[in-house]
């Protein structure tokens, strides 16, 4: 069945990076989109950043811009997020997420918190 997991949060000072990756299987992975999402307390899960299935095309939230960056390794089905000049704003469970045909699949959140 189609899984995914995600590693790399934790907690990380302000201005500090952090790295996220998200291993999928069950699905033939280089053929779909893929997306980070984030949802802080209180608030609605947000798109952060999504990249084509190829990796040659990507989209990021304005507020991540210039700071986030996704990609993908096909061979070895990983997503990544590199976060830097990360702010206590950034503070959210982030989400792994496969735009499958028929519907997506989640992963089960990793907790990046930014805090001094």
């Amino acid at each position: 069945q189609v899984q995914l997991v995600e590693s790399g949060g934790g907690l990380v000072q302000p201005g500090g990076s952090l790295r996220l990756s998200c291993a999928a299987s069950g699905f033939r992975f280089s053929s779909y989109a893929m997306s980070w999402y984030r949802q802080a307390p209180g608030k609605e899960r947000a798109l952060v950043a999504d990249i084509s299935n190829s990796g040659g095309s990507t989209n990021y939230a304005d507020s991540v811009k210039g700071r986030f960056t996704i990609s993908r390794d096909n061979g070895k089905n990983m997503v990544y997020l590199q976060m830097n000049s990360l702010k206590p704003e950034d503070t959210a469970e982030y989400y792994c997420y496969a735009r499958l045909v028929g519907g997506g699949a989640w992963g089960q959140g990793t907790q990046v918190t930014v805090s001094s």
